[in-house]
């Protein structure tokens, strides 16, 4: 079908899906509940400019190379070493519940075999053939969730309004709103491509900012998406219509409004591979990210970018190898967690269980003697060093059955009972958790 036939295709069904059935909030946190508890993702940036001359779309966006230049990085994108089955293991290994991979960025340079446009690796490159398939299967055969990055750009293309951040733009869609819908068009062919043949579990989209959400018919696609894929997660770059907040590079210092979100942060400075990037974040580093993600009741997305042979740094490769080590240890206190307590009661970052009985402390630092919790009105029943046997003395201070004063507990934990990245204490409660937090006000479980 060539691409005229698409767009004609599109145009007749582009009012065939009925609108998407308004969800109860009990119905949304049953389609959002798997995302709740995924905790991390592994996200993947690979395309043309994985060459690692440049960086993504923005290299020429910003002018920083011509178009032509950036483009030409296609004849080297060859996927030659390309092992899906081992980036699926690597990921699954990692303990990551999901993965979001670029389909196509800004630059339309789509990984799939689209049937909506020449620019793609099957049509337009030495690999040749479509990448995503052979991923989603070996994803899916892992149990890991999957998740499709999509740009709502496509700044080559002629029919799309702008291409260059300085330059003007290519027409105004009020003058020339035949060549918009055009666009729009396209969009909707490619994903419906997508949704057709994978139903992914997760949309990332990407570029909402250039234009309104009436101007991408945001809620069309999203409507589209779950006629034939009604489970689908959706983020928050779609102008309004997303499920989750995605904020961007930094841990939120307080936690976002929205009830899911995540954060997506690179493994060194840059999203693609780089060739002049060897700046790389330590495993240390970015399990402190996790475990504050996770105190704060959202994800971790954390990007890989593979070189353009399909080969992963050795660098990247270590990091998940390590996260694989750490969540495999302390599994109970990633997936099965909620947002711990407020700050202020225990030097490190917390979560809790999910019925609120088991608070989780995450030590990202080696005590020089004890580390205290203060402000609990529960009391603790026990203290166990997560991922370990072994169980922890601890001292009370101020008894809570007869005084308003809080109870403050110091724990010992000794130097062999240390994991080498992240130490994490379960402290076993009596009850769900209640916190002291001044002037004689009491927080129950619910209520942080």
């Amino acid at each position: 079908m060539n691409l005229k036939s698409v767009i004609l295709f599109g145009l007749l069904l582009g009012t065939a899906f009925a609108p998407a059935r308004a969800e109860t909030p009990e119905q949304k946190a049953e389609r959002m509940e798997w995302f709740s508890r995924a905790k991390l993702g592994i996200f993947i940036h690979w395309g043309i400019y994985s060459t690692g001359k440049t960086s993504e779309s923005w290299a020429f966006h910003n002018g920083y190379v011509s178009l032509d230049d950036y483009m030409k990085q296609r004849e080297e994108f060859t996927a030659a070493e390309y092992d899906p089955a081992l980036w699926a293991d690597l990921i699954a290994q990692s303990g990551a519940r999901y993965t979001v991979i670029t389909t196509k960025h800004h630059d339309g340079f789509a990984l799939w075999d689209t049937k909506a446009g020449d620019v793609s690796a099957v049509k337009s490159s030495p690999a040749g053939r479509d990448v995503i398939a052979p991923f989603a299967e070996e994803v899916r055969k892992r149990g890991v969730r999957l998740g499709f990055y999509f740009s709502l750009i496509d700044w080559p293309r002629e029919d799309y309004t702008d291409i260059y951040r300085a330059g003007p733009v290519r027409y105004k869609i009020a003058d020339e709103p035949e060549r918009w819908q055009h666009f729009v068009d396209f969009n909707f062919a490619q994903l419906r491509e997508l949704n057709e043949t994978w139903k992914p579990d997760l949309y990332w989209f990407d570029g909402d900012w250039e234009h309104s959400a009436e101007e991408w018919r945001s809620k069309e696609i999203v409507d589209m998406l779950r006629s034939t894929n009604p489970g689908v997660i959706v983020n928050s770059r779609i102008q309004g219509y997303g499920d989750y907040a995605t904020p961007e590079l930094g841990v939120p210092v307080v936690r976002p409004e929205s009830e899911w979100w995540e954060t997506c942060m690179t493994i060194n400075n840059s999203w693609g591979y780089r060739l002049d990037d060897d700046d790389y974040k330590s495993p240390h580093t970015l399990l402190c990210m996790l475990v504050d993600c996770i105190g704060l009741g959202g994800n971790l997305l954390l990007d890989i970018g593979p070189r353009a042979d399909g080969t992963i740094p050795d660098e990247q490769v270590a990091v998940l190898k390590e996260f694989g080590r750490w969540t495999g240890k302390h599994a109970e206190a990633v997936y099965d967690t909620r947002a711990g307590i407020p700050a202020g009661h225990v030097a490190g970052y917390t979560s809790l269980s999910l019925d609120g009985k088991t608070l989780y402390v995450y030590l990202p630092y080696r005590p020089t003697e004890s580390v205290e919790v203060k402000g609990l009105k529960s009391r603790i029943a026990r203290v166990r060093v997560v991922g370990t046997d072994r169980e922890l003395a601890w001292k009370q201070y101020n008894d809570i059955s007869w005084s308003e004063v809080p109870g403050v507990y110091y724990i010992d934990v000794p130097e062999e009972a240390l994991d080498e990245q992240i130490t994490v204490l379960a402290l076993d409660m009596e009850e769900p958790v209640r916190l002291y937090r001044g002037s004689g006000q009491i927080l129950s479980f619910n209520e942080y």
